[in-house]
This record gives C-alpha cells, sequence and structure tokens, in this order.
C-alpha cells in the first residue's frame, strides 16, 4: 500500500467502477453486498471471484469481489478497495449462485457459505501455479512465430498444390480401376478359383471418434447392464441430458468403477462431474477408478487429510477448469467444474455429509440445488436408501436404477436372522445369546472353507458401559452422573464425562461392587471370539486403526459400522452383524433407517451365496429391517418409512428446524420471527450446557418463508447486540 497522500489521488476505473464485496463478517444484519470503488490501478486484476481487503467499520477486512457494477445505490461516498490479495478468480460465477441459494434455504448468511466452499489461500502455492499457466501463455508467441517462417514454405507448397491436385486425379482413376479388379475377384471366388488376394483386411484403427485409437475401456460388462435401466442412463450421460436417477446398488458390486463409468460418459459429452464420498477411503477407490477411465489430469481427487498446501494445489486445478472431474468427501459438494454435467454423491444416509460449521448444509441437499441451478444429471447411490432419496423417486424428481429380482438373488448373499421361529426350536438360548449357534456355526464353516469372516458390532472400545451384576441398575459416576465403562479386562471403572476413575464403585441401590457389562465393545468382542476360535488371527478395524482390505484366508475381522474393509478374493464368507438391540433402540428418529444402511453395506462385502457367501443378522426376523434386510429391499424400507414420517409429520415429508440457546435467547428470538402461517412450535427440550432445544415444523411448500423469517429474526437481533447466541438449524440431521 502506498501512502495516505497517494491513496488519496487515486481515481477510479473508466468502466464498472463500482465492484460489491461480500465482506466475510458473520453479523446476520450485514448479511449483504457491499459497494467500494476500483480504482483504475487495479482495475485489471479487480476481478469477480477474487479475494479483497477493504475498510469495514474502521478495520482491514477480508472479503470476496462478487461482480462489477456502473453505479451504486449507495448516496453517501464510496471508499475504494484497500487491496487485490491476488489476481486468482478463485470464486467461480456458478458457486455464487449456489452460495447464495444454500444461505437461503439454511437460514445463513453468504460470508458462512462462503467460508465453507473457499479454502483458506496458500500463497506459494499459488505463485506456483501462476507460473506454468505464464508459460504456457508464451507458448502461443513462439508459435506464431514459428508460423511466420513457415509462409514462404508454404508459398512453394502451393506452388506444388496444382501438380498435386493432377496426381490425385489419377490416382482417383486407379482406384476405380482397383474397385473393378475386386468385384471380379468376388466373381473369381464364387466360381470356386481363387482370388487374387492382397494384404489381408484389417480393423481400421481410426474408427474411433476424432480418427484416433479409443484406448480408455468402455463400460464393464456386468456393470450398467445388470440394471434395466442402467444402460439408458450412461447413454442419457453421454447425450448431455439432465438425466436424474436414485440408483440402489447391487450386493458385491464394484461401485466406484460404476460411477467411473458414469463419469466418463458425461466427460465424453463435454461436461463436468463432481462426485462426493464420505471418507477418504471411499474416495481412494473412486480416484483409482476414475484414473482406470479417464485421460491423465482430467479429474483430481480433493481430501482435508492431503494438507492445506496439497489441497489448495487441487482446488486451484478445479477452479482454473483443467480438470473434467473432481472427486472428494463433503467440502467437494463446492468444488467449481466447467459446464457442470453430472453430480454424484454415494452413501447419502451418512452422517458425515451433514456439515458441522454454519449454516450447517447436507452434501445431498447442496448438490441437488447444485443441479437444479445448473440442470445437470444427478446420481444418488448406496447399498441402502434414505428417505430424502425415496422422495424423489415418489415426486417423480427422480427415476429409480435398481436391478431386476433374478440378478439380485445371483449376486446376493444367503441371509438368516436368529430369531425367527425355527431358529429358537433348535436354540432356544438365541433370544438372550450375543453370539447364538447360527452365528458360530456359520463364522466356523466359513473359516474352515478358507476364507475371512466379517463381524460388525455397534461399539467401540471394551466395556462402553456396564452395570450393578446384582440389580442390574446402569453404574454412573459418582462425582458428575455420567456413565461408567471399562477400557480393558484389568482396568477400573471410568467416567465417560469427567475421565475420573471410580476403583472404590458400589452400587448405590444395593451396596454390590461387582459389575456386569450392559454394552459389549468391539475390542471385547475380538477377545470372546478369540477364545472361541483358537488358532484363527483375530483383528479389529475402528477408530484406533481402520483396515482397508484383508487377504483371502481364515481370519476374524471384529469392525464398528463404517470400518468395515473389503476382503480379497471375492468377498468375506460370513458377515456376523451383531448387537442388533444397540441399533434399533436409539432414540432417534433416523434408528432404523440407520440401522438398514450399516446392515447393507456390511452385508454387500459378503460373496454370493453361489460362492458360500452368509450373512447372520442376530435379530428377530419379524421386524422391518430384519425383512428388509432378508429380501434386500432397501426400497420397501425407505419408502414405508417415508409412509410413517409423513403421517407423523416428520422431515423429509415436513420441514423443521431447531433453535438452540439459552431460555432467554430462544424465547426472544421465537418472539421477533414472523413464522409462517401453519407453523408449529414444539418444546422445549433440555440440550446439553444448560440450553434448551425448540423445533419449528412447516409444510415443504413453506421452507422457504421459515428460513427467511429465522434469519431476519437472527439479524434483527444481531442490530440489538444481544449477547446470548441461538444455533438457527434447518432440517438438522438429530430431532431428538
Amino acid at each position: 500500500m502506498g501512502t495516505k497522500g497517494a491513496r488519496s489521488e487515486r481515481e477510479p476505473a473508466e468502466r464498472l467502477p463500482v465492484a460489491r464485496v461480500c465482506v466475510d463478517v458473520p453479523l446476520p444484519h450485514l448479511d449483504r453486498p457491499f459497494d467500494y470503488l476500483v480504482s483504475a490501478d487495479d482495475d485489471e486484476v479487480a476481478q469477480p471471484g477474487v479475494r479483497v481487503k477493504v475498510r469495514f467499520a474502521g478495520q482491514q477486512m477480508s472479503g470476496f469481489l462478487l461482480e462489477r457494477v456502473e453505479s451504486s445505490e449507495h448516496g453517501g461516498k464510496l471508499a475504494y478497495l484497500e487491496k487485490v490479495v491476488s489476481a486468482e478468480r478463485v470464486l467461480d460465477p456458478e458457486i455464487t449462485r449456489l452460495a447464495r441459494a444454500v444461505a437461503q434455504r439454511y437460514a445463513g448468511n453468504l460470508a458462512d457459505v462462503l467460508r465453507l466452499a473457499i479454502p483458506p489461500r496458500h500463497a506459494r502455492v499459488e505463485a506456483a501455479a501462476a507460473k506454468p499457466r505464464a508459460e504456457a501463455a508464451a507458448i502461443p508467441d513462439a508459435a506464431l512465430a514459428q508460423a511466420g517462417r513457415e509462409d514462404a514454405a508454404l508459398g512453394e507448397v502451393g506452388r506444388e498444390d496444382a501438380a498435386l491436385a493432377e496426381a490425385g486425379r489419377e490416382e482417383a482413376a486407379l482406384a476405380e480401376d482397383g474397385r473393378e479388379d475386386g468385384a471380379l475377384g468376388e466373381v473369381g471366388r464364387e466360381g470356386g478359383g481363387p482370388a487374387d488376394s492382397g494384404a489381408p483386411a484389417v480393423a481400421s484403427e481410426s474408427a474411433g471418434p476424432a480418427g484416433g485409437v479409443d484406448l480408455l475401456p468402455g463400460p464393464a460388462a456386468g456393470g450398467w447392464d445388470s440394471y434395466p435401466t442402467g444402460m439408458g442412463y450412461l447413454r442419457a450421460l453421454e447425450e448431455g441430458r439432465p438425466a436424474r436417477a436414485v440408483w440402489s446398488a447391487l450386493p458385491g458390486e464394484d461401485w466406484p468403477a460404476r460411477i467411473a463409468e458414469a463419469a466418463a460418459a458425461t466427460v465424453k459429452a463435454g461436461r463436468g462431474v463432481v462426485v462426493v464420498v464420505a471418507d477418504a477411503r471411499d474416495l481412494d477407490r473412486v480416484d483409482k477408478a476414475l484414473g482406470a477411465v479417464l485421460e491423465p489430469g482430467e479429474h483430481v481427487a480433493l481430501n482435508a487429510a492431503l494438507g492445506p498446501a496439497e489441497r489448495y494445489r487441487r482446488f486451484l486445478a478445479a477452479s482454473r477448469h483443467q480438470a473434467k472431474v473432481v472427486a472428494g468427501t463433503r467440502a467437494a459438494m463446492w468444488a467449481p467444474v466447467a459446464q457442470l454435467g453430472l453430480v454424484v454423491i454415494w452413501d447419502d444416509g451418512d452422517d458425515v455429509h451433514a456439515e458441522p460449521r454454519a449454516p450447517y448444509p447436507h452434501a445431498r441437499e447442496v448438490l441437488l440445488t447444485r443441479a437444479q441451478l445448473a440442470e445437470c444429471a444427478v446420481l444418488v447411490g448406496g447399498f441402502a436408501r434414505t428417505g430424502e432419496a425415496q422422495l424423489l423417486l415418489e415426486t417423480g424428481w427422480a427415476k429409480e436404477i435398481v436391478a431386476d429380482r433374478g440378478v439380485l438373488r445371483r449376486r446376493s448373499p444367503a441371509i438368516a436372522p436368529t430369531g425367527d421361529d425355527p431358529q429358537l426350536a433348535r436354540d432356544p438360548g438365541a433370544v438372550s445369546a450375543r453370539l447364538p449357534s447360527l452365528a458360530w456355526q456359520t463364522a466356523r464353516q466359513a473359516l474352515q472353507a478358507g476364507a475371512p469372516v466379517l463381524v460388525q458390532v455397534p461399539r467401540r472400545g471394551y466395556l462402553p458401559a456396564v452395570a450393578c451384576a446384582e440389580c442390574r441398575t446402569p453404574a454412573r459416576c459418582p462425582h458428575c452422573s455420567g456413565p461408567l465403562g471399562l477400557q480393558g479386562a484389568r482396568d477400573v471403572p471410568v467416567c465417560h464425562w469427567c475421565g475420573r476413575a471410580s476403583a472404590a464403585y458400589a452400587c448405590p441401590a444395593c451396596g454390590e461392587r461387582r459389575l456386569r457389562a450392559s454394552v459389549t465393545g468391539a475390542r471385547r468382542t475380538a477377545e470372546e471370539l478369540g477364545r472361541a476360535f483358537p488358532g484363527v488371527p483375530v483383528r479389529t478395524s475402528g477408530r484406533d486403526e481402520v483396515l482397508v482390505t484383508v487377504p483371502d484366508e481364515p481370519a476374524v475381522v471384529v469392525s464398528t459400522p463404517g470400518a468395515e474393509p473389503s476382503a480379497a478374493g471375492g468377498g468375506f464368507g460370513a458377515v456376523l452383524l451383531l448387537d442388533a438391540w444397540a441399533l434399533l433402540s436409539r432414540s432417534d428418529l433416523r434408528a432404523a433407517e440407520e440401522t438398514m444402511r450399516r446392515w447393507l453395506n456390511a452385508a454387500a462385502l459378503a460373496r454370493p451365496a453361489r460362492d458360500g457367501g452368509k450373512v447372520v443378522v442376530v435379530a428377530d426376523g419379524s421386524l422391518a429391517p430384519v425383512q428388509a434386510l432378508l429380501r434386500w429391499d432397501p426400497g420397501w424400507f425407505a419408502a414405508r418409512e417415508l409412509a410413517e414420517r409423513r403421517e407423523l409429520g416428520f422431515p423429509p415429508a415436513a420441514r423443521m428446524a431447531s433453535v438452540t440457546g439459552v431460555a432467554a435467547a430462544v424465547a426472544d428470538l421465537l418472539a421477533q420471527a414472523k413464522l409462517p402461517e401453519g407453523a408449529e412450535v414444539l418444546g422445549p427440550v433440555p440440550a446439553p450446557e444448560d440450553q434448551e432445544r425448540m423445533l419449528l415444523r412447516v409444510s415443504r411448500s413453506k421452507a422457504g418463508d421459515l428460513a427467511r423469517a429465522l434469519h431476519e429474526a437472527a439479524a434483527m437481533r444481531s442490530t440489538r447486540k444481544a449477547s446470548q447466541p441461538v444455533r438457527i438449524q434447518v432440517d438438522p440431521a438429530d430431532l431428538f
């Protein structure tokens, strides 16, 4: 920056001298663009999408330049942009429109959404990435000079054109003679005589598109052609049509390869693709699959675990439209892609797709909004199906991609419950046993056949919850009343809240000092299975160590949901799903849906029944999630769940918002809010840290009115500088 005198001598740009800037302030009442003057010196670099510094409320603040206009509606004197941080246009116009729509849907601020969409600047990476661009820009100049030197030669070539044309006419005559000779040869073959054969006929390598050899593989057999509408969906992508589909993947499906084939079909149409998956393991698989069907440099993978420098380098490749396909975890939903043609989300029911920062958007809803704005294709895929995906089908917004029952039977493992009547007749103890005889025998048979066995346990740790061995009273910390648990066989009980040990714990109800397990964790399960199958390796996959794959050899793998590895050699010989009650008994609106998702994701890792694959679920066979698992029918279960929620008025059949804070602050915000007609106010219910929570419910048609009312109420409290914050969430993942 120059001196104060130099700043006062600045002149505005001759064309479009006013810049509209989104200033990075979190206050709702300041959620609007502010106008600044662009100096003539900054005219060239101050383009929409660049980062800027502005003077705001006496401080220098960061912001994004949204657009340049001729004049401002502000009647006073405008300040100049303090600084253009970088000429890099990191905010794409499409992302600006998307961010505005997301902010309106979730009652948030545009600045908060842009903070999620654009990663922090890494100056060194930006400078290093700018150098190749400058060198590339210099190449056309050298090419022009070379072209100038070749002009004289072209003149000489021009004089030879007449001779070449004459030769061409002679070659045409010879070709006509050749065609006559070919006809004669055919006559000779019909007469039984030997034909005058030259070189053998071969398939032309220039038959592919653009006259080159097509080295990239097409859709694999047994992939999209296993679904009646699968190949039609790929053709629609190749033609650039905005086909929208909800895909229920078959058991054992190589879903990264199917997503990569859909991306390749979209790229073939000259369009871009955004793929969002749940975690880094899934991203690695999709990254490899994309590399197998796309040219080098046509895709990038975005992952927060890469580190700030590498992540920003890959983001720049996307923002400069060097990559046609961007795959990544949740943050990739904002990736800028030129001519967006397809958005993909895999396993949209996973809770990691929900952004934990304000305004708390969900990746599925962001991608659906983006597809609506860009008029592009959508693919919502998974082994399970959420209520939101089912709603897309029932409203006709998307079509279903699902396999026929015959194909499904050939690809599915044999699935059996332990709590149905035939099993209880053979093993009456299966009602209370954690590992009934059916599960034990299934695991033993798979191990004897030389296959690995997967055991899914809902809880990590050793004994996450314990109780009195005499009266079954849950053991709680005498200091804070938090739940006690054991971290090992010889450890003392430790509180999960305050971390204090209770070595001298005695039951307050009966005085008993002995404890029993209420909930068994993955490590204790592995310990028990090690004794049940001596000589067999037992491994765990969870928070401490997540296995990616296991070899095709006898072994027991105990995993928590989401950490299941894949097995070489076609899958696991057996999959055991334990402690179903721990999943189904949770006080959560989505408890059954989440249980279904976890079971299907684990069962999909088993081998088909024809190859000996079996799945055993330790649960009553009459339960709806168990019935859906036995038939492998996530669509039926999702339709059932959606019908129940529609009857009760829960999302996604209705729209809800939660308002959380201290009682006085929540009451103040609701008093200021002009809620739409028919809005229901439910609560209050207790929330952590001595707060309370209120729920607001409206019909789907009034969702926009509810979000607008809450944002305006928050702006009014912000104007009055209310000291107590209130957290607003539209369509929160957890209602209870």
